[in-house]
Order: C-alpha cells, then sequence, then structure tokens
C-alpha cells in the first residue's frame, strides 16, 4: 500500500485519476475532511477479506467449542455453524482442519474459490447426513451379500425393446 494519504479536495483535482488508479492496483488511502482515515481498494478484495474473516471467525468459534467441550456442540452452541449437527465429533474435527487449510490457500490465492468449493461440499453432505436413509448408506457397514448382480434394461426387454418394434 502506498504511503499517499489523499486529501478530499484531491477527488475534484488532478490527483482524482492517480488516486482511482492506485485503488485499482491495489488501495489508496483518503483523509475525509473530519479527519477520518478512508481507505477504496477493488470490490473483489473487499469481499475476499470479508469472507476469509466470516469463516476464520467461525473457525475459531469451533475450533474453542471442541478444545472446550467433550462431545459433540448442541445447535445453539453452534448457532450459524448448526448445519454441522449431524456430524460427529470426529467429522467435526476434520471439517476444522479442512477449513483451516482451505483459508489459509483462500488468503495466499486472493480467492476464496476453494473456501467455497469446501464449505459447499461440506453443508452438501451434512444435508445428505440428515436424512435417516441415505445417513444408514453412507455409514452402515456393508455386505457383499446385501447386492445382487443386475441385468442391463435392454437385456430384460428383449432386441424389440431397443428398436422400438
Amino acid at each position: 500500500m502506498s504511503e499517499i494519504i489523499y486529501q478530499a479536495t484531491d477527488l475534484t483535482g488532478s490527483r482524482r485519476v492517480e488516486f482511482l488508479n492506485e485503488a485499482r492496483r491495489d488501495r489508496a488511502r483518503l483523509r475525509a475532511t473530519d479527519g477520518t482515515s478512508l481507505v477504496m481498494l477493488p470490490e473483489r478484495t473487499l469481499a475476499t477479506l470479508e469472507t476469509i474473516a466470516k469463516w476464520g471467525g467461525a473457525y475459531i468459534k469451533l475450533s474453542t467449542l471442541l478444545r472446550r467441550k467433550t462431545g459433540v456442540p448442541n445447535t445453539s452452541e453452534l448457532g450459524e455453524l448448526a448445519w454441522l449437527r449431524p456430524f460427529d465429533r470426529e467429522d467435526m474435527e476434520e471439517f476444522l482442519t479442512e477449513l483451516q487449510d482451505t483459508i489459509i490457500a483462500a488468503e495466499a490465492d486472493g480467492d476464496t474459490a476453494i473456501l467455497d468449493e469446501c464449505v459447499r461440499a461440506w453443508k452438501a453432505t451434512a444435508r445428505q447426513l440428515s436424512d435417516p436413509l441415505r445417513r444408514s448408506v453412507l455409514l452402515n457397514t456393508h455386505h457383499s451379500d446385501d447386492y445382487v448382480p443386475a441385468e442391463s434394461p435392454d437385456a430384460m426387454n428383449g432386441p424389440e425393446a431397443r428398436t422400438g418394434e
């Protein structure tokens, strides 16, 4: 970030273009007439910072809950992370590890795509585990005798079914 601090009057004069170019490159500082220090930066940068801050806060909250409590935190303790309730403690710890890694990667990349994908995938899994049937399919032990060979639908209907005759 540049050490230049623009004045509000610079925005009406010839330094306006310089201020905007600096803001596009990274960020630009402006001292308002009341003395308030303002920063202008690309909106995408702000969105990235807000997302990283949001999930950084969620990481700290969940980390603290898991460190202070045995078992699984309840829904009210999880708050905005209540979508994690279908998971057991081990899964929550795995989520925490993955969340930390993706927060670091998102900050390094300056892009939250990897973080967004991580959260999306964990939320999708949580939705699947919320359904008792899907949960049993995903988590129960399966044996080879639970399955039987299946014929192709074409083979079951004969050649006339394939040709429409």
